[in-house]
């Protein structure tokens, strides 16, 4: 009678530890396909094309930047050099439109006497 009684016990034991099992298994499959879901949302939420690479930017800031230092300190010819190594690395820079606006204000500073 023990015997049967340690064997039942030992039956419960082992099927509550496969439940538990099938339980974890099917918990990371929810969270796997969780992630999936996440990841294919997050790539259609992403814009489509962004205008420069990050790495990038940083570069087209500093040019803008000196530039726009060249010109406050009275260097216009400096500043349009600047400008323009700007324009012909990055023309499609978001800087482009003020760079272009400030060289014609170099220019005319310039032809000023």
């Amino acid at each position: 009678m023990k015997f049967m009684i340690w064997l039942l016990t030992l039956g419960a034991i082992g099927v509550f530890g496969y439940a538990i099992w099938l339980w974890l298994r099917r918990l990371r499959e929810q969270r796997r396909a969780s992630e999936e879901r996440m990841a294919a949302f997050m790539a259609q939420a992403k814009p489509a094309a962004a205008p420069a690479p990050v790495a990038e930017l940083p570069q087209q800031k500093l040019l803008f930047e000196a530039a726009a230092k060249a010109a406050e300190a009275g260097e216009p010819v400096l500043s349009i050099q600047l400008y323009a190594r700007l324009l012909a690395r990055f023309p499609d820079s978001a800087f482009a439109a003020q760079a272009r606006a400030a060289v014609e204000a170099q220019k005319l500073k310039l032809a000023k006497p």
